[in-house]
């Protein structure tokens, strides 16, 4: 791997024809960049999900999360805070602070940025295919646990109620 300050090495185009996707926490995650296309500097995903799709309360060690909100609403719980983060808006959480989110619109479509990457692995290695539909079962809250440590994600919370 390249280290960060050389820039891209290659320039990387994807489409959702080469773009993956899964079924995740209750949402559908789309991988836009994944560490693969970005030699783990970053990874951009795609969440779609209904009122009530969640994360449990985590904090990640190694990379900051960014989100950016297409459309809907979000709250935010982030270190001791609770944001309402709107279509348009932004937040970035450090690396190391404990946050959640759930959807409290009826709908809403977001990014999240890792820098560097690493979740995206996570994702796929938890999400579900497409076709085994939104009412597959979550992970056992023991395995997810489990899984997150060895992404280095620490589950140090219940999922956020909506």
């Amino acid at each position: 791997m390249t280290s960060a300050s050389q820039g891209a090495a290659r320039p990387v185009l994807t489409d959702p024809t080469t773009q993956g996707a899964v079924n995740f926490l209750g949402g559908i995650v789309r991988f836009r960049a994944s560490a693969q296309d970005t030699d783990g500097r970053f990874s951009v995903l795609e969440h779609t999900g209904e009122r009530g799709y969640m994360s449990p309360l985590h904090l990640h060690e190694a990379d900051e999360e960014t989100f950016l909100v297409l459309e809907g609403t979000l709250r935010v719980e982030v270190g001791p805070e609770t944001h309402s983060v709107g279509s348009g808006a932004l937040a970035l959480l450090p690396r190391g602070l404990a946050h959640g989110f759930v959807v409290t619109s009826p709908q809403a479509r977001f990014l999240t940025l890792h820098t560097p990457s690493g979740f995206d692995r996570f994702v796929a290695e938890i999400g579900l295919p497409l076709d085994q539909a939104g009412d597959a079962a979550s992970p056992d809250p023991q395995e997810l646990t489990r899984i997150a440590a060895q992404h280095g994600i620490q589950i140090v919370g219940p999922p956020l109620l909506p």
